[in-house]
């Protein structure tokens, strides 16, 4: 098991924030021992972000800033802004960077994490392709190999991607509404339990927060489980959402990263990104996220992941 704590619940120093400036949609992996950190770039009224930028750490608490990795309207023929919610999958030694940009999913290829990516030259899924609003992508990759594609606003969409990972069968696509869904669906897997989890209510609103449903399957159908992450008026936290959960390596810990508005004058243009505990109870459920003041409390007594 590796070792780690909640610095601001045991009272430990506060640990280095994950990342200075207003970032958001935070999608975190892991690759060859050390953590990815791929977030939209905030700070920018009506979300007008154009380009992406990816940052790394051994232990969750220091990071690199490694600079832009793609830029919508220097790479893309096919849009020219508004780059939202990116997410990061590796296979067969290629890494695929998923991204909004105008309400379309594109798709763009690296040979290492930190890029350059290229872009594969049109949408994924078309901004009137689908119902609802074609945003938010996230990965996942399921025990037996098998890679699914999810995204939507309002209205969430699933499918299984095809080996090239730049491709899917629409006829396969499947399509659902969580309860009160927003937008931001993400799933992950432990032993044999699927957990769905999305965003609820609108970003630029307190309210905003992630609930999350079981399955036996990564496309359900879902059973609802509830409120997983929420605001703690009391303590200056609002509009916790848009999430991504990621096991620790070698372990059976696990973390979530998210974004709330920023502390103590952040808005739904002003949000940082925070990184906390997920614990699951007895009987596999999740336990509510106890969200943090501080932007980063997690602690690893043991650095190395590998």
């Amino acid at each position: 098991m590796t070792d780690f704590d909640n610095a601001e619940l045991c009272g430990a120093p506060a640990a280095p924030a994950a990342l200075t400036g207003f970032y958001a949609d935070p999608a975190l992996e892991v690759f060859d021992g050390r953590y990815y950190l791929y977030p939209t770039t905030d700070g920018v009224e009506g979300w007008a972000a154009t380009s992406f930028k990816v940052f790394s750490s051994l232990d969750l608490r220091t990071w690199i800033d490694h600079g832009e990795i793609f830029s919508v309207p220097h790479a893309t023929a096919w849009a020219s802004g508004f780059a939202w919610a990116p997410a990061i999958s590796r296979r067969n030694g290629k890494y695929y960077l998923y991204f909004t940009a105008e309400s379309n999913i594109g798709v763009a290829v690296a040979d290492s994490p930190t890029g350059p990516f290229v872009d594969s030259g049109r949408p994924l899924v078309g901004s009137e392709q689908f119902a609802g609003r074609a945003i938010d992508p996230s990965v996942f990759t399921d025990v037996d190999g098998a890679v699914y594609l999810y995204w939507g606003n309002t209205i969430a969409h699933g499918v299984r991607l095809n080996d090239d990972m730049v491709s899917f069968d629409a006829a396969r696509v499947v399509s659902w509404t969580p309860t009160n869904f927003r937008e931001a669906a993400w799933v992950h897997e432990r032993g044999g339990i699927y957990y769905l989890s999305w965003s609820e209510n609108d970003t630029r609103e307190e309210d905003y927060r992630v609930s999350y449903a079981t399955s036996t399957g990564p496309l359900g159908p879902w059973t609802d489980r509830g409120v997983l992450l929420e605001k703690d008026p009391h303590r200056g936290i609002y509009a916790t959402g848009h999430h991504s959960i990621l096991r620790i390596p070698n372990s059976d810990d696990w973390v979530i990263a998210y974004h709330r508005f920023a502390i103590p004058d952040g808005s739904g243009y002003r949000r940082e990104v925070v990184i906390d505990r997920l614990y699951f109870a007895k009987d596999g459920l999740l336990t509510p996220v106890v969200a943090s003041s501080r932007q980063v409390a997690i602690r690893l007594r043991d650095a190395s992941i590998t």
